[in-house]
C-alpha cells in the first residue's frame, strides 16, 4: 500500500510539472508559446492517460497488478525525464501525450489491488488514504518544483523528477506478491455476487450517475492542478516561490481531509447506518464545499482570495475516498480494473477539457470569473447525479 501511494505522489509530480514551467517566462519564450498552446500543452497528457484507461483496466485484470505496473512505471518516468532535451512544441506534446500513456495504468492498478486486498468496511479509509497521495503528490511537487525551476531552471526539473522516480521499481519488484489470481478467486466466493459484463455495466443508471459525478468532481481538481499557478500569478500576482507554497498548501489540506473522511463515513458504516447514504453525504458535501471557489472570483482582497482556494480544495476532500469507495459498493459484480478504469476515464475526461475551455474563457473575457463560474456550474450538476441516479434501487440486481 506505502508502495502504490508512493508511485501516486510520482505520478502527480510528473503530471503538474508542466504547470509549472508555464508559468516562467524564459520558459515560455523558449518554446515561444502562446495561450491557445498552453492549454494544448496541459491537456495533451490526458488524451492519451484517459483513451487508454479502459485497455489498462483490462490489462491489469488479464494480467494482475505487479508486473504491467512496473512496466508502465518505468516508461512513464522515464518519459519525464526525457522532457529536458525537448526543443519544440511538438516534441513537448507528444512527450506528454507518451506520459498519460504510461500512467493510463496507475489508478486501475491501485483500486484493483485494495479491493482485493481489504474488506469493503475499510475501502472508505484506504481509498482515502490511496487517494490523498495524489493529493500529497501536488503538496509535495508543487513547492519542490518551484524550488528547482528557480534554483536550477527546467532540464534539471525535469530530470530529477523524472529520472529520480526510478528508485521505487526495485522494492516493487522484490517485496510485492504477484497472487492476484488467488486472491481474485477468494474475493468471489465470499462476497457471493455474479459477474456483469460490459454491456450490463455501462447501460445501468448508477453507472452513469458515477460517471457524471467522477467527470464533475475532477473538473475542479484538475483546475486547481492546471490552472491554480497560472490564477495565482496573473490574478493575485504571486510569485513563482509563494506560488508553490500556496498550491503545496491547498492540496495537503485536501490530503488530510481525505484520509479523516474516509475514517470517519467508515465509523458511522460500522456503527450501521447505511452505507450508501453514508458515502453520498461526504460525497455531496464535499462537491457542495468546493463550490465555494467560485467567492474568489468577486473579492477584492489576495489574502481573502488565498484563504478560500484553500478552504475549497480542502473541502472536497470529503469526497475522494467516499466516490471511490462507493463505486464498488454499488456494483460489486464488475471486474474491478475494468470497473475502475469506467471511473477513471470520466474523472480524467477534464483533464482534456479544463485547459481547453480555461483557455477559451479567458481569452474571450479576459478574466477567471468565467473559469470559476464554470467550475461552479459542473460542481452543482456533479451534486445532482449524486442525488438522482446514483440509487440502490438502481443498482444491477
Amino acid at each position: 500500500m506505502t508502495l502504490l501511494c508512493v508511485a501516486f505522489i510520482v505520478a502527480y509530480f510528473d503530471r503538474q510539472n508542466l504547470s509549472f514551467a508555464l508559468t516562467v517566462p524564459d520558459f515560455k519564450a523558449f518554446f515561444k508559446i502562446t495561450e491557445v498552446e498552453r492549454g494544448w500543452l496541459n491537456s495533451a497528457f490526458f488524451w492519451s492517460y484517459t483513451l487508454l484507461q479502459v485497455p489498462a483496466g483490462w490489462l491489469i485484470d488479464r494480467y494482475g497488478v505487479k508486473r504491467p505496473f512496473a512496466a508502465c512505471f518505468l516508461i512513464w518516468s522515464a518519459v519525464s525525464g526525457l522532457t529536458a532535451w525537448t526543443t519544440s512544441t511538438t516534441q513537448l506534446f507528444l512527450l506528454r501525450l507518451f506520459l498519460g500513456a504510461g500512467e493510463a495504468v496507475n489508478t486501475p492498478a491501485g483500486i484493483r489491488w485494495i479491493r482485493l486486498n481489504f474488506p469493503s468496511g475499510k475501502h472508505g479509509f484506504v481509498m482515502g488514504l490511496y487517494q490523498a497521495s495524489a493529493k500529497i503528490g501536488p503538496a509535495l511537487g508543487a513547492p519542490l518544483s518551484a524550488w528547482l525551476l528557480h534554483a536550477y531552471g527546467w532540464q534539471v526539473m525535469f530530470m530529477v523528477l523524472g529520472f529520480g522516480a526510478l528508485v521505487w521499481l526495485l522494492p516493487w519488484l522484490l517485496l510485492v506478491k504477484d497472487n492476484d489470481r488467488e486472491l481474485e478467486k477468494k474475493v468471489i466466493v465470499k462476497t457471493e455476487t455474479g459477474k456483469l459484463s460490459f454491456k450490463q455495466l455501462i447501460s445501468n443508471r448508477v453507472t452513469w450517475g458515477i460517471i457524471i459525478g467522477s467527470f464533475c468532481y475532477q473538473y475542479f481538481n484538475y483546475f486547481c492542478l492546471l490552472d491554480l499557478p497560472s490564477y495565482f500569478a496573473e490574478r493575485w500576482k504571486l510569485k513563482l516561490s509563494d506560488n508553490g507554497l500556496y498550491t503545496g498548501f491547498s492540496y495537503l489540506g485536501f490530503a488530510i481531509v481525505a484520509i479523516v473522511s474516509g475514517y470517519a463515513a467508515d465509523y458511522f458504516i460500522r456503527k450501521g447506518h447505511d452505507l450508501v447514504k453514508v458515502r453520498k453525504l461526504f460525497i455531496c458535501g464535499g462537491l457542495l464545499i468546493a463550490s465555494t471557489e467560485l467567492l474568489g472570483a468577486y473579492v477584492d482582497s489576495q489574502s481573502l482570495a488565498l484563504a478560500i482556494a484553500v478552504f475549497s480544495l480542502s473541502g472536497l476532500g470529503l469526497a475522494t475516498g467516499n466516490y471511490w469507495a462507493l463505486t464498488p459498493a454499488m456494483l460489486p459484480g464488475a471486474p474491478a480494473g475494468r470497473l475502475a478504469a469506467i471511473q477513471n476515464t470520466a474523472a480524467n475526461l477534464p483533464g482534456v477539457v479544463v485547459p481547453l475551455l480555461t483557455a477559451y474563457l479567458r481569452r474571450t473575457t479576459g478574466g477567471w470569473e468565467a473559469p470559476l463560474i464554470a467550475v461552479f456550474v459542473f460542481l452543482l450538476v456533479g451534486i445532482a447525479s449524486y442525488v438522482f441516479l446514483v440509487r440502490k434501487e438502481y443498482a444491477p440486481k
